[in-house]
């Protein structure tokens, strides 16, 4: 590849897109500076990526590109490969966001780009990643500090909006159907499913002393309080605490369940079992270790650990860990996703613990996404009257069939993973 460097003249200016408040969406309203060079190399990356993809580029209404399949209409495609050459995938993922691109299958385009992942960037290219890639902001980290934001971030920002898209048990994680294509109304059940087996993993039944790390809005608690457990619970969202509280007295396992706004590195006590829903994914790479010993400390003995857990392959877990993403900025601050080998080798490292069980179940969360997003762009006019604008709606829209398509394509999974010490009875 050859790209003229010298005597390149400037860029031309940055149009801002139409209806974008410039500021709720600095980095969105207008595309970024990138140099021309940087440009005509995004260009013809993604240009040569596109060519052999089953999928139809469409740009400018003007040129297709690629083999054909779903649609990738490509509005402005010069806002789109400046905002790519600047900026990576968090420039496509905020250019969907100002509307240069849009798909009537984003779900779609989106699995093809999932499932060519390892391959779309030329291996010359992916060598200089640290050279062009965004890293994670320091005050994204998984510190106390920093952890209260980042789940605060998502969490806390409406207990309404995400009403409106998830079934009535509030379960925000992924469901255990019996089979496909799923109904909205089965959604219920099959989180009632997914709950009832980390349960039963965890061994939770009468007199169980149970451990909750991350409350979601108190569905799992109010679950295992019905078995007779006792539960403590913790949260960092102020949100999620009030109106879990809130449903548990409703489900009148008041006496039996204490949800507390607490970071996992502060409890304290004995359990006889512990159970995290899609937690560690808030965690971060650097306190995995921290996070672990806790549950070892925290696990009386012959207890039990079940952990819900969305997870990527390890190579590519390890070439991103350090790089800051599209999802990082705008949905998840301070998230990573690990990888099976990376909860072994932690465990193995820093703990006692070890995993007896791992079972997988992506194409499950396939299904609860779409079912999600369905239902999320049918309540459209409710999330504008909540105060959440379009370009939060593009925002979201983009997260929950980004999420889809990487459980559609295999590129992500999500497990349950069953952690013992090996002194259980």
């Amino acid at each position: 590849m050859s790209v003229t460097t010298s005597h390149s003249p400037s860029p031309a200016p940055c149009v801002p897109a139409p209806g974008i408040d410039p500021e709720r969406w600095p980095d969105v309203v207008t595309p970024p500076p990138s140099s021309r060079l940087r440009t005509a190399v995004a260009e013809r990356v993604v240009r040569r990526a596109l060519a052999r993809l089953p999928l139809r580029a469409r740009l400018a209404g003007r040129e297709d590109i690629g083999l054909g399949g779903p649609l990738m209409d490509i509005r402005d495609p010069a806002a789109f490969f400046r905002r790519i050459g600047a900026d990576g995938l968090i420039g496509f993922g905020e250019s969907y966001m100002a509307g240069e691109w849009d798909s009537p299958d984003p779900v779609g385009v989106l699995t093809v780009l999932a499932d060519q992942v390892a391959t779309l960037i030329p291996q010359s290219l992916q060598r200089l990643r640290p050279l062009w890639a965004h890293r994670r902001p320091a005050g994204q980290l998984g510190t106390q500090e920093g952890a209260r934001d980042n789940i605060s971030h998502h969490y806390d920002l409406s207990n309404d909006l995400f009403a409106l898209f998830l079934d009535e048990t509030l379960s925000y994680s992924a469901a255990l159907f019996r089979g496909f294509p799923a109904e909205p109304a089965l959604l219920p059940a099959a989180q009632h499913r997914k709950i009832d087996r980390l349960l039963d993993l965890a061994g939770v039944g009468p007199g169980t002393e149970l451990l909750e790390i991350g409350t979601g809005w108190g569905e799992l608690a109010i679950r295992a309080a019905g078995r007779g457990a006792r539960v403590v619970s913790v949260t960092l969202s102020r949100e999620q605490r009030d109106l879990a509280r809130h449903r548990i007295r409703e489900a009148g396992h008041e006496d039996r369940v204490d949800v507390r706004l607490c970071d996992y590195r502060d409890i304290g006590g004995s359990y006889d079992a512990i159970v995290s829903v899609e937690m560690i994914e808030a965690v971060g790479a650097e306190f995995w270790p921290v996070y672990f010993r806790t549950l070892d400390q925290r696990l009386a003995p012959g207890g039990r650990v079940a952990l819900q857990a969305i997870t990527m392959p390890d190579d590519r877990m390890r070439a991103g860990r350090d790089t800051f993403t599209w999802i990082q900025k705008y949905i998840f601050p301070g998230g990573l996703l690990p990888s099976v080998e990376a909860v072994d080798e932690v465990t193995a490292a820093h703990t006692a613990l070890r995993v007896e069980r791992c079972d997988s179940f992506g194409s499950h969360y396939a299904e609860t996404l779409r079912l999600w997003r369905e239902r999320f762009t049918e309540q459209a006019a409710q999330v504008d009257a909540l105060g959440f604008d379009a370009t939060f709606r593009r925002m979201w829209t983009f997260y929950l069939a980004y999420s889809e398509a990487g459980f559609r394509s295999g590129y992500l999974d999500v497990r349950h993973m069953l952690l013992t010490r090996g002194d259980t009875a």
